[in-house]
C-alpha cells in the first residue's frame, strides 16, 4: 500500500486529490494531512478520515515517512517543499504550477534520486486528448497545420485579495503561468515541441504586478503555426482547443475538464472517423492511475519541463518585445530565475 500525504488542505486537495485517492484506494492511503493553520487541518482530516495532521512538513516526513506526497499548497512554496519531500525519500505529485521559474523547477529535479517528482496536468489523461495523440501519431488525421488554444477566464477583483496572488514574487506571473498552463500543456501534448514564440501581454484591468492577459503565436517543430490567448478578463469563460490537420478539423470546448461529449470531430472526407474508445474524463482521478503505475514500475514521471519554457519564453517575447526560440533561455538568462526577467514593474 501507498502511504500517502497531502500538503495544503484547500479546496484543489479536497474537490480533487481526495477523490483521486479514493479511487485508488486498492493502492494507495491517506495517512497523513498538513497545513499550517491548524483548524484547518483539523477539519479536513476529520472530513476525509486522515489519522493524523501535522502543521509542519518536516515534522509529517519524519514521523509518517510517506511514500508519495501532494503539494496543494501556493506555487512559491513547491519548490522548497518538493526539495524537502525528495531528500526524505518521498515521491512528489504537484499542482501547477510546479515551480516560478525553470530555474527552480531544475532545483527540483536536481533533487531526484530514488524519490521523484511530476506535475498535475490532468489534461492530457482524457480519454479524448489520449485519442487525439494517437491518431495523429498513425498519420490517421493528416499532417497538423493551424492551432487555436484559448484560456478565457474570469477572476474579479475579490480573487486577489489572496495575499500571493498577482505578486511575481508569490505567484510568479498571471494567468499565463497560473491558467493558460494546462491548455497550453494539452496542446504541446497534441502538437510536439515548438520551435518559437512571439508574444504580447499586459495588465489592462486588474490591480496586480502581473499580467492579466496574454497573447502569442508558436511555431512547432513540425511546421503548425498556433495562437494562443491566456485571459482572466473574459465574463463569458471557456478553454477552447481547435486543431486543423490536413484530414480533419478537431475541436475541444470546456472550462475545468472535459468529456467525450466536450469534442467535436470535422472531417475532410467521409472516411475520416473519430470513435474514441470509452470516456474517461480529463481529471486528477484519470491521471493518478498513471502516476501510480510510474511509481509502482520506477518510472519517472513528467515534470513538464517543456511546458514551462514555453511560458517563460512567451514572459520573455512579451517583454522583450524579440521572437524567442526553444532552448535559448539559459541559466544565463534572466528569465530562466524569474518570468519577469528581474524586471518587477513591467506591466505597470
Amino acid at each position: 500500500m501507498i502511504r500517502t500525504a497531502i500538503v495544503g488542505t484547500g479546496g484543489i486537495a479536497g474537490i480533487c486529490h481526495v477523490p483521486a485517492l479514493r479511487a485508488q484506494a486498492h493502492r494507495a492511503e491517506i495517512v497523513a494531512a498538513v497545513d499550517v493553520d491548524a483548524a484547518r487541518a483539523e477539519a479536513f482530516a476529520a472530513e476525509h478520515g486522515i489519522p493524523a495532521i501535522h502543521t509542519d512538513l518536516e515534522t509529517m516526513l519524519r514521523e509518517e515517512r510517506p511514500d508519495l506526497v501532494h503539494l496543494c499548497t501556493p506555487p512559491f512554496l513547491h519548490a522548497d517543499q518538493a526539495v524537502a519531500c525528495l531528500e526524505a525519500g518521498a515521491w512528489v505529485w504537484c499542482e501547477k504550477p510546479v515551480a516560478l521559474s525553470l530555474a527552480e523547477l531544475d532545483r527540483i529535479r536536481a533533487a531526484e534520486g530514488h524519490a521523484v517528482a511530476g506535475a498535475v496536468f490532468q489534461h492530457r489523461y482524457g480519454t479524448g486528448a489520449r485519442y487525439l495523440r494517437d491518431r495523429i501519431a498513425a498519420g490517421a488525421l493528416g499532417r497538423p497545420l493551424v492551432a487555436q488554444c484559448v484560456t478565457a477566464w474570469y477572476r474579479d477583483d475579490a480573487y486577489y485579495d489572496v495575499p500571493w496572488r498577482g505578486t511575481w514574487e508569490s505567484e510568479g506571473g498571471g494567468p499565463t503561468l497560473g491558467h493558460g498552463i494546462h491548455q497550453m500543456d494539452l496542446m504541446l501534448a497534441v502538437l510536439g515541441e515548438w520551435a518559437e514564440v512571439r508574444a504580447m501581454a499586459g495588465r489592462l484591468e486588474r490591480d496586480v504586478e502581473t499580467e492579466d492577459v496574454s497573447t502569442a503565436l508558436v511555431r512547432f517543430e513540425n511546421g503548425a503555426v498556433a495562437t494562443v490567448v491566456n485571459s482572466v478578463l473574459s465574463p463569458r469563460e471557456e478553454s477552447y482547443l481547435r486543431f486543423d490537420l490536413t484530414e480533419a478539423t478537431v475541436e475541444l470546448r470546456h472550462l475545468y475538464g472535459y468529456s467525450n461529449a466536450d469534442w467535436t470531430f470535422t472531417a475532410r472526407t467521409p472516411d475520416v472517423k473519430w470513435d474514441p474508445p470509452g470516456d474517461v474524463p480529463s481529471s486528477h482521478t484519470a491521471q493518478l492511475a498513471d502516476f501510480l503505475d510510474a511509481y509502482e514500475a520506477g518510472i519517472r514521471p513528467d515534470l513538464g519541463r517543456h511546458t514551462m519554457e514555453l511560458v517563460t519564453a512567451l514572459y520573455k517575447a512579451a517583454i522583450t518585445g524579440l521572437p524567442v526560440r526553444r532552448g535559448e533561455i539559459d541559466t544565463d538568462d534572466p528569465f530562466y530565475r524569474s518570468l519577469n526577467g528581474g524586471l518587477p514593474g513591467v506591466f505597470r
